[in-house]
């Protein structure tokens, strides 16, 4: 369980089905409970991030993993409807890319991503990543969200 009382809920946005899988492994391994959602396009994240048609009861994710090489719609595109709605700003965004390109990096910050990781290449590194991930984001950060503390006296 996490500081959440729930499980979290973690959004993929990914192309390349093996990554995605590692993810999805490494997430299974690690000591959290977490629901996974997989999107392998920009558009696909964007409407399960609406809660659009077939998304409509989809819940909004405590973290996303966003991949900068996406078809179409590029993920640092993904990442600019993100934080430019007020609704869904507030979520942490890590870049998982394979590019270290200092302009990726300067961009991907410049738009607020909350990290910018390169990809890791085995279970383990993915594993390694997964848990420093966690512990910081669900077990030491306090989370976010328009309505997180309504209705709570400070």
């Amino acid at each position: 369980m996490t500081r959440l009382n729930r499980p979290a809920e973690i959004l993929v946005v990914d192309d390349n089905r093996g990554d995605a899988i590692l993810a999805a492994r490494a997430f299974k391994a690690a000591d959290l409970e977490s629901n996974l959602t997989v999107a392998d396009t920009g558009e696909k994240a964007l409407a399960i991030l609406a809660r659009e048609g077939e998304y409509a009861d989809a819940p909004l994710p405590d973290l996303i993993l966003l991949d900068l090489n996406l078809p179409k719609m590029s993920g640092t595109d993904v990442l600019t409807q993100i934080k430019a709605d007020a609704a869904l700003r507030h979520i942490p965004v890590i870049i998982l890319s394979s590019s270290g390109a200092e302009r990726d990096v300067t961009v991907s910050y410049g738009l607020h991503a909350s990290g910018y990781v390169i990809k890791p290449g085995s279970l383990d590194q993915f594993k390694r990543f997964v848990s420093a991930v966690t512990d910081f984001f669900f077990d030491m950060a306090i989370l976010g969200g328009p309505d997180r503390f309504a209705g709570r006296q400070t």
